[in-house]
């Protein structure tokens, strides 16, 4: 399986909006976490996941989700083909990344909010979670 993005939509009237992805099934999500970088370090990279699919929906500000299919989990290559879309809070949609790949989540403006799905239980995050030097991979600026 590949990454793909899960589109949604967004319905406005005079009480407000409602943001949906209804296509996303919430069948196999274990957990889930919001991140919020600082301002400081607006990177956090690069963690592997060899069995836990992720999935990412901006819920404040906007993001840079750059990712790598990684080749060798023990020494991957440092000339794998970085991928990377931009997550909008006005945008209604979700970023799937498969097991797998190892991600850099990055913020591109003060207070940015992304959700983060997951799939692997807690208890096999330490069979799964793989992290490599924040610059093992050179995200073009």
């Amino acid at each position: 399986m590949n990454p793909k993005i899960i589109h949604g939509g967004k319905f406005s009237d005079h009480r407000g909006t409602i943001s949906y992805v209804n296509d996303f099934s919430f069948e196999d999500i274990e957990r889930f976490y919001i991140i919020s970088n600082s301002d400081e370090n607006p990177i956090r990279a690069w963690q592997g996941h060899k069995l836990d699919a992720k999935n990412f929906y901006c819920l404040n500000g906007s993001f840079k989700i750059h990712f790598v299919k990684i080749d060798n989990w023990d020494n991957p290559s440092k000339d794998l083909s970085i991928e990377t879309i931009t997550m909008k809070a006005e945008e209604s949609k979700i970023l799937h990344i498969p097991a797998g790949y190892a991600n850099a989540i990055e913020s591109l403006e003060n207070n940015s909010k992304l959700i983060s799905f997951s799939t692997l239980p807690l208890a096999n995050v330490n069979d799964d979670d793989v992290r490599y030097n924040s610059d093992y991979w050179k995200i073009n600026e």
